[in-house]
């Protein structure tokens, strides 16, 4: 498998994890977000909607759309599931996934910023208070909600975690005080001591010193 990715696309963070616990073997290809390599032709060829990530399968078929890919993951490899056998569990598991994909995620990723700041002027000061409230929005009833034992769910990691950690990653980049999270933070710490979540890590992708 080829997953094209880069160091701190959370969407692409999401899917490295996933890879990693499921040891399925795989070769990173890097799209530079911030010199616009995702809408270069060469690209736009492979994947017309020039998002990361991508996930090409040996077979020849082009996977886009981390939840797509994730499920698909679930499906064909379910060594180490990422999701409870239990179906309710299993619903609460992708709706915290979803409260972050759907609702903290998109209007925070890096085409939104660049919009607000390029676009529209939006001072760099107004860019991180839009940036941290809608964090704050999703976390906020994320920290009423997950279990902490010591994983989201509880004593097995589950999807959940693997969209909740890249995004703990961004909050910390832009500062955000973690204080009123305690659940969300031991969370953070819990899995990344795993070696899977470690390996996915922003600083330990070849592309994080270019």
């Amino acid at each position: 498998m080829e997953l094209f990715t880069y160091f701190r696309s959370s969407a692409a963070y999401r899917v490295r994890i996933a890879l990693n616990l499921k040891g399925i073997e795989h070769r990173l290809t890097t799209v530079n977000l911030l010199t616009g390599e995702q809408r270069g032709d060469h690209y736009l060829a492979l994947n017309p909607q020039g998002l990361l990530p991508a996930l090409k399968l040996d077979s020849g078929e082009l996977l886009t759309q981390s939840t797509a890919i994730l499920e698909y993951l679930e499906t064909a490899y379910p060594q180490t599931p990422l999701l409870p056998a239990d179906p309710v569990a299993a619903a609460q598991v992708r709706a915290w996934a979803s409260l972050i994909a759907c609702d903290i995620h998109p209007v925070d990723n890096l085409r939104v910023l660049k919009y607000l700041k390029g676009t529209l002027q939006v001072s760099d000061d107004d860019k991180t208070a839009w940036y941290l409230h809608w964090i704050r929005e999703g976390f906020d009833v994320l920290e009423s909600q997950l279990k902490a034992a010591p994983y989201c769910n509880g004593a097995e990691v589950t999807l959940a975690d693997l969209y909740l950690i890249p995004q703990v990653y961004n909050a910390l980049r832009f500062k955000l005080d973690m204080a009123a999270y305690p659940k969300i933070q031991s969370i953070w710490e819990a899995c990344n001591r795993l070696p899977a979540f470690d390996a996915a890590r922003p600083e330990n992708q070849p592309d994080s010193t270019l």
